[in-house]
């Protein structure tokens, strides 16, 4: 009866994903009123409860754990609060936005669960935590005006802390990424990427000369080097891109654009050279089977997944995601694909990939410069680490050891995302003022248009009636 259950719940737990990925992209359409999107965003809050309930009836009818039924209201709960707060504090923010953050981390959530219960647990209390954090965010970014004023602020901080890691950080998988204070683990380029986007954004909405572009690049070309020191090189290539498109975004110049790409792509031969860890990662990727008892072993587990999963997946509990090391942080993609199907883990990507078209979306229509640059640069923070995960999972690219945000377990992760993802919120509610004030100025226009014209007719009328006299 349990294999039944199973073997249904993952044809509707698709069926759910799909119909919510669809409404994420028929918002996105052809605009619609104020009601229409209402609706449209009522169905996706229904559908993400029902494939969340869906999910966890499945393994609790394969566990039989009722501390899962627990955790499954824990969860529920914090998703009635999050998108309540949002109702009520922050009426002007995109719903679609809070919408595909509780999706992607009650996916999250699932996943996790399936995979370690204990670790799912920890990664829900760091989750609610962060969102009680965050929530104030949105208004911080509305209320405060001084933020293009700490470009050297945010500069200093982040170097700072990045050294501290390069020299005192602890080791993992060949790389140095985070310390622990008071028992707590720490990965502090998670929150330093978006100081980092700070600093480029104030830099380059001050000025693109020459002079100032030669200096802005050097002080990111030093974060960069010292994640590259850390052996952090996933981070660095993330860094790297997300100056590299702020740099031809502010300043329109292909030229940028090239030398950077040439100077990237010295950079990566270098480090290929240097960094035995390099290798190793290339050679997996290059020719895994060659490896898979050393090397590949990871990527080769990974594609084993996928491939077993096939179009509509095994179902929970129906595979063995476990096989394939470190699956909770850098490979849950692959655990994904295997138990819910290639299928779900697609509208995933679309899911991810509307989030980011939405940050895009807002970057275009924001007319301050300063907040245009820094909504371009975590839109492509994002997506690129969305891209850096998911290649390096299905074998497309290199791993890189970069999280897929809020599915991935990792609590610097989920914090840090989380509060990309309120800086997004109060940018949008920014856009959302200056239509406002927009709409105030032309109206205001209008009316004095209007006057001046009725002024110029009651003059003309009072010369033709004295011609008359």
């Amino acid at each position: 009866m349990t294999n039944l259950i199973v073997e249904l719940s993952k044809y509707l737990i698709i069926i759910l994903f799909a119909g919510y990925t669809y409404e994420c992209f028929s918002v996105l359409g052809k605009r619609k009123s104020p009601q229409v999107q209402e609706r449209i965003f009522g169905r996706q809050t229904a559908l993400m409860f029902l494939l969340h309930l869906n999910a966890f009836a499945v393994m609790y009818a394969a566990t039989k754990e009722s501390s899962l039924l627990i955790f499954y209201l824990m969860q529920v709960l914090l998703v009635i609060v999050v998108l309540n707060c949002y109702h009520i504090f922050y009426p002007s923010s995109s719903r679609l936005v809070v919408n595909n953050m509780c999706m992607l981390l009650l996916v999250g959530f699932i996943i996790l669960t399936r995979l370690n219960q204990e670790r799912a647990m920890k990664q829900f209390l760091i989750t609610a935590a962060s969102i009680v954090i965050t929530l104030i965010i949105p208004l911080l970014i509305r209320k405060i005006k001084f933020f293009q004023k700490l470009t050297w602020l945010y500069a200093a901080v982040g170097i700072i802390l990045l050294a501290i890691v390069a020299v005192f950080g602890s080791t993992s998988y060949g790389a140095k990424l985070s310390f622990t204070v008071a028992g707590i683990t720490v990965q502090p380029s998670e929150f330093i990427k978006i100081l980092f986007v700070f600093f480029a954004a104030a830099r380059l909405s001050a000025s693109t000369a020459f002079r100032d572009v030669v200096i802005t690049s050097g002080v990111a070309a030093v974060h960069v080097l010292i994640l590259v020191a850390s052996r952090d090189l996933g981070g660095a290539l993330l860094f790297f891109v997300v100056y590299l498109a702020m740099l031809y975004v502010a300043t329109k110049r292909l030229a940028y654009l090239f030398a950077g790409l040439a100077g990237g792509s010295a950079a990566a031969f270098v480090a290929y050279q240097l960094f035995s860890h390099v290798r190793v990662r290339v050679l997996a990727w290059k020719a895994p089977l060659s490896v898979i008892n050393n090397e590949g072993y990871q990527i080769c587990q990974s594609l084993f997944a996928i491939g077993t999963g096939g179009f509509f997946g095994l179902g929970l509990y129906q595979g063995m995601p476990n096989r394939i090391p470190v699956v909770e942080e850098d490979f849950v993609f692959a655990a994904i694909s295997e138990e819910m199907g290639i299928l779900f883990a697609l509208c995933l990507i679309l899911v991810c990939a509307s989030c980011f078209l939405m940050f895009l979306n807002i970057a275009m229509q924001i007319k301050n410069t300063f907040f245009k640059l820094v909504a371009l640069g975590l839109g492509t923070v994002y997506g690129f680490q969305v891209f850096l995960t998911i290649g390096g999972v299905t074998k497309f690219i290199p791993s890189t050891g970069v999280t897929l945000p809020l599915v991935s377990y990792g609590g610097s992760s989920v914090l840090s995302t989380l509060i990309l993802f309120g800086i997004i919120q109060g940018l949008y509610i920014l856009r959302e003022d200056e239509g406002v004030i927009h709409e105030r100025k032309a109206k205001s226009s209008g009316k004095q248009k209007t006057a001046n014209r009725k002024k110029k007719e009651t003059a003309f009328d009072a010369r033709f009636e004295n011609f008359d006299e």
